[in-house]
This record gives structure tokens, C-alpha cells and sequence, in this order.
């Protein structure tokens, strides 16, 4: 009979309860039941085994044989004259049959000391040659301790983060305080649990309420327990713990083993592969920031699983426990997301707890909790790829660390980062929006510092993806994505945003450009300067056509809102700035734009911003027709002369040949008309049906009007 437990006790936050779980199913599985799965449920660890609650607790409490945790290697670990020798004295003359490997593994630490001459802790390569020399000889039980603790390659001994330096976190020893944490909990003289460890179990395992915790480090396993200013009624609190919560969390710990890899994706020689662990990323989750990052020891990513599992399925995940972006493994927190949205992690988990090991507290590390990320298909994280193009992604985060880079853009840098994890996280067209506009931010402020353009490359390229799973379908974004495409291929819009050229296939900065006008003021004048340097760029490029041929256009709804001040001109210019790296395709899934009435001064004037070959497309040109856009037309705009513009406007239509109203013989007034504004709203490009809508009426008969 298989019985379901659900140990209340155990939750994937903080650390040490996440630990406490694996330490109670690897422990039952190895020394009770075989059999015996776990999986996590509504926050919660469940166990299925053959024994029942009573039978866990009794196991637990009577039967339970501590693993041998001990670190000769350390200072404060019980083996060296100035040490706390409390625990390890209790265990080495218990007589218990269940502390019986533990004092084999006493015995034998002691006596390496003495082979190897110490009378404290050894140091540097003194510490490297002990460490070789006792892993050769330690007992098979000792080696699972020293296998998640430290990994002996090359020349240096190197420590896997979960488990501190080597099983400690300073001056705090874990194997110590294990030791005395068993004192507490088991009686030497012949292994009866002592009452003290018989209250604190229900606590433990099913997360009932005890009287009292004993006072004693926890280390960087339970930030919430580990005492300090602020932590209870008082100015300063103990660090308080349950000995249990301890002892089952360093058994959860030995899962956990370190391994030297030699992949064909790692270029050196030996690469330190702990389970799901990268480096810190200091974005992605409100306790830290890019400052954590220099001090982090890294950061874990503990899979979460739905359905239940044995040990030794449990520790062949862990073992193998990586995540990959294509063919490359994983390398910090961004990149272990983006893994986990691609599915690029080993199946069956359902979701990730991230954990940095950030500095607190003074000089002690934490394992603070980062986040939950959960594993499923997210297409829209794919797109990030793209921004690794020509090293800009990598290049851009490695300059915001480094000593040189501008405030602005480290704060940018630091909002795109955490963008950037959203994206991961699940679709979301908002969430695209706000990446575009950042990059659209970013491109600026690297423009305007000399030292970030020497480190950092322009925006690259971006796929249309980018602008169909961003679009909205709000004015805003429709007008923003039609400007953006104007010109796509003889004279893109991003030479007007920022000091850059294209060439031999990828984009560059060009610090001679004058075609970049963009400033930081309004999008208005912004605009308005634009339109001035395209027309003067293309008239030198001779480009014959006038140069408002653009990939998208937008609906008359939309430019009518923009027309009537009813959009977000902020949101508009970030969405322009961001769109210009993004090749906007010629229309979106949906036009969810109504038709709306345009002023008739914007009906007048829109035939000198469409290509002719559309005029002539739509029957308002001859062949061989031309309308050339009179070069006062836009200055008078931008100056506010709206009515002389219309005037011009008029008579140029009128010469042309175009079908005008008889009466009146005059142009519409344009009292009340933004000059800039509708110089602005010419400049949108529409899609061809709503702009055969609004022209069609100068081919209609004459007795028509506008």
C-alpha cells in the first residue's frame, strides 16, 4: 500500500526547506522504502511511500543513520584545538549502532590530520594537497559529502556555491553545527531521540507550531531565520532554527554533486558543471541589482516536478542537471530563462525557483530567492536571439558593468535586463513593446557617448516578428510601426535616428553622419527635422520618387486620432525609436483601426506625400505623371503657414490636372490646423485601401465637392 504524505514543512522557498524535502525522500528512499516519490504540490513537498505518517515520524526518530558530514579541511569544523568540540566529541563516543559511520568518518578525519601534520586548518596548497590525499582514502559515505561540497580538478580545489566554501559560509561550519544539531536530536549513549528532537519533528515535516527553536546559525539557508537587525520585536534577534529543518536540508544537499565537464560547447580545458547553476544576474528579480552581481557567489536554479519521482530519478536530473541556448550551455540567470522558455532544460519540470547567493548582512552570503519561472513553450523568447547579433546583447550588458559606462545607460540597461526576463516568462505584446522602446533608448544614449560606441555596437537588424506579436492595434503603434518603415530599402529611417550607416552586412556607427537629427526634445519638432533631412538626403541620392514609400501603412483612423491629439506622443516616439531597428512588414494580422473622416487641408496636401506610382495607380496620373512636392510646401508647414501652404497646395493640383471642386474655386480653410502637427500626419504613410478612400475623390466628377 502506497500512502500519500504531504509534508507542509517543506516548501520551495526559503532554501533550506526545498533542501529538507529532497533530504527526507533521499533518506526514506535509502534507508526505508526503495520505492518511495516525491513530487510538489500547491506549494508543497508530497511524499509517496509505503510508510504512513507515524511510520515516517518513527523512522525518522528511531531508525533514522545520519550520512557522515564532516570537513577536516575546515577551520571551525570540530578537528582542530580552537574549535567548538561539542558535536563532534558526542558522536565520536556515542555508542549508538545509528551514529556508527559517523564515528568511523570522525576517526578517520582525525587521523588524517595527524598523517598530514596540521594543527589548524591547512591553507592554499597545503589545503589542496590534504584535500587530495584524504579523498583518496575517505570511506564511500564521507565521498558523497565531499562530491557536492567541493570539486578537486586542475590545480585549485573549487567550490560548488550551494555548499558555501567547501561546507562553510566563513566562520560558520556546516558539518559542525550538523554535528551539533544531531546532539540535540539524538542520544548518544544509545540513539533514542531526545524529547527536544521528538517536539520539534511535527514542525518539521508537517508544519506545525513548536514551542521553541533552538538558538543556533543557519548560515545562508534561511534568510528569514538567520537572526539580525530588525528580525523580531527587539533592535537585534537571534538566529533561531529547528535542528531538524538543518540536518534534513544538508542530507537534501548531498543530491547535489559537482562535476568537471569537457563538452564540445566549452572552449576550456575543464569546466566546474553544478546542477542548474549560472552565473548571478543582478536583474529579473526585485532583490538584486547589477551591484549584487560582483559580489554574488552565483545563482541555482531548483526545478520544481508535477508528477512523482524516485531518487534516482531525482539525482539523474541534478546530475545532468544544465540548460542550453541552441548548442551552448546556459551562462547566467537571463540566459537560464530564455533556456527554460525554449524548453531548453531537461523534461518533466514544471518550473524553476531561482536563488541568488547575494552578499548581506555584512559579509555573509544569502540564498535569496529570485523568482519562479515556470517551464513552458514561449515562441516570443525566441526573439531574443536576435539581439545577440554581432555580439550587440552580450557587448551592450558587459559595458553597463563595467567602470566606464553612464549612469543612463546602466539604468537602461538594468530595465531592458528585467524586460528581458518577462519576455521569458510568457508572451506578451506589452511586454515586447516595452523592449522595443528601450532599445529605442538605448540606441540613443550609446550614440551620445563616445566610450560606449567603441564598446558596444548599434541595434542589430530585427526580424518583422518583432512588430507582429507587438502590435497592439493601437494608433499609436500603427502610426509608429508606418513611420518606421518609411523607406525600409533606399533610405531607412534608423540613418535619422542615430549616427550609423550599413555596411558589409550589419550595421555600424558613423561618427562623420548628418542625416541624424533625432534630439531629445518633442516628438513634434523631432518630426519635423526628420521630413527636412529625408527630403534634402534623397534629392542628393537622386532618387526621383519622392521618398514617402513606406512598408506598412497605417489606417485613416489612426491618423485621424493622431490629427485630433487623441495619442500618446511619448509613446509614439519610444514605440518610432524602437520599430526603426525592426523590419516592419507590409501589414498586420489585423486591422483593428475603424475608418474615420480626415480633415480636408490633410485631403488637399496627402497627394504630395504618396508616391506618385501610387497617384498614378489609382487613375490620378498619366503614365508618365509626376506630382514633385514643392520644397516650400513642408517649410511653411513647419513654420505654422498652414493657409499659404493649402494655397500652394491648390494651384499645384489644380496644374496638374487633378479634378477640383468649381465652387468654391478656393481651397478649404485651414483655421485651427497645426502646421507641424499636419505636416507630421502627412508624413504617416496609409495603407493603399484608405488612401484610395481619400483620393479617389479627385477623380470623381466636378460638381463634387470635397
Amino acid at each position: 500500500m502506497t500512502n500519500e504524505i504531504i509534508l507542509a514543512g517543506c516548501a520551495p522557498a526559503p532554501l533550506a526547506h526545498y533542501l529538507k524535502a529532497l533530504g527526507i525522500l533521499r533518506l526514506v528512499a535509502e534507508q526505508a522504502d526503495p520505492s518511495a516519490a516525491g513530487c510538489w504540490r500547491d506549494e508543497q513537498f508530497v511524499l509517496r511511500t509505503a510508510l504512513d505518517k507515524e511510520g515516517l515520524s518513527r523512522f525518522l526518530l528511531q531508525d533514522y543513520r545520519p550520512t557522515p558530514i564532516v570537513a577536516p579541511w575546515n577551520g571551525g569544523s570540530g578537528f582542530y584545538p580552537k574549535d567548538n568540540q561539542a558535536g563532534i566529541e558526542s558522536i565520536a563516543k556515542s555508542q549508538a549502532g545509528r551514529l556508527g559511520r559517523f564515528r568511523e568518518a570522525i576517526i578517520f578525519g582525525r587521523e588524517a590530520v595527524k598523517r598530514a601534520g596540521l594543527g589548524e586548518s591547512p591553507k592554499n596548497e597545503e589545503k589542496a594537497a590534504f584535500l587530495a590525499a584524504f579523498r583518496a582514502e575517505a570511506p564511500e559515505p564521507v565521498l558523497d559529502w565531499m562530491d557536492a561540497a567541493i570539486l578537486l580538478a586542475g590545480d585549485e580545489p573549487r567550490y560548488p556555491p550551494l555548499l558555501g566554501t567547501g561546507g562553510n559560509d566563513g566562520r560558520l561550519d556546516f558539518t559542525n553545527n550538523f554535528m551539533q544539531r544531531l546532539k540535540e536530536l539524538i542520544e548518544a549513549a544509545d540513539g533514542a531521540p531526545t524529547p527536544s528532537g521528538q517536539a520539534w519533528l511535527p514542525a518539521a515535516l508537517f508544519g506545525s507550531t513548536v514551542p521553541q527553536l533552538a538558538s543556533a546559525a543557519i548560515g545562508q539557508f534561511h534568510p528569514g531565520g538567520a537572526g539580525g537587525p530588525n528580525a523580531s520585536t527587539g533592535f537585534v534577534a537571534d538566529s533561531l532554527v529547528n535542528p531538524w529543518d538543518f540536518v534534513l536540508m544538508l542530507e537534501g544537499a548531498l543530491l547535489f554533486a559537482a562535476t568537471v565537464t569537457r563538452r564540445l560547447e566549452i572552449s576550456a580545458p575543464g569546466t566546474l558543471a553544478y546542477p542548474f547553476t549560472v552565473r548571478t544576474s543582478g536583474s529579473g528579480g526585485g532583490n538584486a541589482s547589477l551591484g549584487d552581481e560582483a559580489q554574488a557567489r552565483a545563482e541555482i536554479w531548483l526545478p520544481l516536478w508535477e508528477k512523482p519521482a524516485g531518487q534516482g530519478e531525482i539525482q539523474a536530473l541534478l546530475s545532468e542537471g544544465r540548460a542550453t541556448l541552441g548548442r551552448r550551455p546556459a551562462k547566467d540567470g537571463l540566459d537560464f530563462a530564455r533556456a527554460v522558455a525554449g524548453l531548453g532544460v531537461d523534461r518533466g519540470i514544471g518550473a524553476f525557483q531561482r536563488y541568488g547567493f547575494l552578499m548581506r548582512s555584512g559579509k555573509a552570503y544569502l540564498a535569496t530567492p529570485l523568482g519562479r519561472i515556470p517551464v513552458k513553450r514561449n515562441p516570443d523568447a525566441d526573439l531574443i536571439s536576435e539581439l545577440e547579433q554581432n555580439g550587440f546583447l552580450d557587448r551592450l550588458r558587459r559595458f553597463a558593468r563595467g567602470d566606464q559606462a553612464p549612469g543612463r545607460i546602466q539604468s537602461l540597461v538594468r530595465q531592458l535586463e528585467d524586460r528581458l526576463f518577462d519576455l521569458a516568462r510568457q508572451a506578451d505584446r506589452h511586454t515586447l513593446q516595452a523592449v522595443l522602446m528601450l532599445l529605442g533608448r538605448l540606441s540613443q544614449a550609446l550614440a551620445a557617448s563616445g566610450k560606449a560606441r567603441d564598446a558596444v555596437p548599434p541595434v542589430p537588424n530585427l526580424s518583422a516578428a518583432w512588430a507582429l506579436r507587438a502590435d497592439d492595434g493601437s494608433p499609436e503603434f500603427r502610426c509608429a510601426a508606418a513611420l518606421a518603415g518609411l523607406g525600409a530599402a533606399s533610405l531607412p529611417m534608423r540613418l535619422f535616428t542615430a549616427p550609423q550607416r550599413f555596411s558589409k552586412g550589419r550595421w555600424e556607427w558613423d561618427k562623420e553622419s548628418r542625416s541624424a537629427v533625432w534630439g531629445t526634445g518633442a516628438l513634434m519638432p523631432n518630426l519635423v527635422q526628420m521630413n527636412r533631412r529625408r527630403l534634402l538626403d534623397a534629392a542628393k541620392l537622386e532618387m526621383g520618387d519622392k521618398p514617402f514609400h513606406g512598408s506598412f501603412g497605417a489606417e485613416t483612423g489612426d491618423v485621424a486620432a493622431f490629427l485630433a491629439g487623441q495619442t500618446d506622443h511619448e509613446r509614439l516616439a519610444d514605440l518610432f525609436l524602437g520599430l526603426v531597428h525592426v523590419r516592419i512588414p507590409k501589414e498586420f494580422p489585423v486591422q483593428l483601426g475603424e475608418g474615420a473622416v480626415l480633415p480636408a487641408p490633410y485631403a488637399v496636401l496627402k497627394p504630395f506625400f504618396v508616391p506618385d506610382g501610387m497617384l498614378r495607380r489609382l487613375g490620378l496620373l498619366p503614365a508618365d505623371g509626376k506630382l514633385p512636392l514643392p520644397p516650400e510646401l513642408p517649410a511653411l508647414l513647419a513654420a505654422g503657414e498652414t493657409s499659404r501652404a493649402q494655397d500652394i497646395g491648390w494651384r499645384r493640383l489644380r496644374a496638374a490636372g487633378l479634378r477640383l471642386p468649381r465652387h468654391p474655386a478656393t481651397p478649404p480653410a485651414a483655421w485651427g490646423m497645426d502646421g507641424p502637427r499636419l505636416l507630421a500626419a502627412l508624413t504617416i504613410p496609409l495603407d493603399f485601401k484608405s488612401a484610395a478612400s481619400l483620393l479617389s475623390r479627385f477623380a470623381t466628377p466636378i460638381e463634387e465637392t470635397l
